[in-house]
């Protein structure tokens, strides 16, 4: 496997995984960017681990999750049923906020970074497969949740907050407890990220975890189709392989080209290219072979 496969294929399952995160928030119409927060520190706490204390990669990729997970939970108690714009204001605080500490941290490297972290499996060869395996096993795993949670009664929930609160209240849907659940979940999908996106290079950097990957989540939750899962999984390659296919001058400014786009779904398609109803006629054509 060449070295530019490898990162196109990491890097488009944690593309996936983390538009995943943003998106089953945005379910109950929260911007949930402490991800991002949740990766920076899950990931510098497991390269800790690994690095200064010896722990094996698996302990620390735990670690990684359950911090991401603790996290989560104890700040959707504060903003569970809170505005879009508050979650937001709180996920871009904790992402400075979070920089800010680990450019002050020695043991972590602070602005330096943290480089040479060992290898999964002992070679270089086996340290790629086993990410590349591991991240993919973690899109199965995680994808087949959240298609079980769109069908669940959960997921009927979820839709009727999206498009009215008070709405979803007059029937029962206890939103404080729902918006808590889901930002809980993608916080703890986001610490496990963190873990393998820094091991994907063997080293961290605060470069990695910078607002630019807010612009990233939010191009492939909005190319692909805010209303359903399964436009992320289209989108993220496609964004993924963009720096691959464009010249080097070009690729470098990327993150331009990703806001055009964005910029141009929002105006001329704001539901996305992979709409709900799509999905359903997909659904129906194939259920209908099916049963011929």
């Amino acid at each position: 496997m060449s070295l530019a496969l490898y990162y196109f294929l990491t890097i488009s399952a944690v593309y996936i995984l983390m538009s995943w995160g943003l998106y089953l928030p945005y379910r109950v119409a929260h911007l949930h960017f402490l991800t991002v927060a949740n990766m920076l520190i899950s990931g510098y706490l497991a390269g800790y681990m690994v690095q200064t204390l010896h722990v094996p990669f698996s302990v620390a990729l735990l670690a990684g999750f359950a911090a991401g997970g603790i996290i989560g939970y104890i700040v959707s108690r504060f903003i569970g049923d809170a505005p879009t714009f508050t979650v937001v204001i709180v996920g871009f605080t904790f992402i400075y906020i979070s920089r800010t500490a680990v450019e002050n941290i020695k043991a972590v490297g602070a602005t330096m970074g943290m480089f040479g972290l060992p290898a999964v499996g002992g070679s270089p060869v086996m340290h790629r497969w086993t990410i590349l395996i591991l991240l993919y096993v973690l899109v199965v795993v995680v994808g087949f949740l959240i298609y079980r949670f769109e069908r669940s009664r959960l997921g009927r929930a979820a839709s009727a907050v999206f498009v009215d609160k008070d709405l979803a209240t007059s029937m029962g849907v206890d939103i404080k407890r729902l918006g808590r659940l889901l930002q809980t979940f993608s916080s703890l999908v986001a610490g496990g990220c963190g873990v393998i996106y820094g091991f994907i290079y063997r080293s961290f950097h605060l470069d990695f975890f910078t607002f630019h990957l807010v612009g990233i989540f939010m191009t492939v939750i909005f190319v692909g189709g805010y209303a359903t899962m399964w436009g992320t999984v289209l989108a993220a390659p496609a964004l993924s392989g963009l720096s691959l296919i464009l010249p080097p001058a070009v690729a470098s400014g990327r993150i331009v080209i990703y806001g055009a786009i964005l910029i141009a779904v929002l105006v001329l398609k704001p539901e996305g290219f992979i709409t709900r109803r799509l999905v359903y006629k997909l659904e129906t054509t194939l259920s209908r072979r099916r049963r011929r």
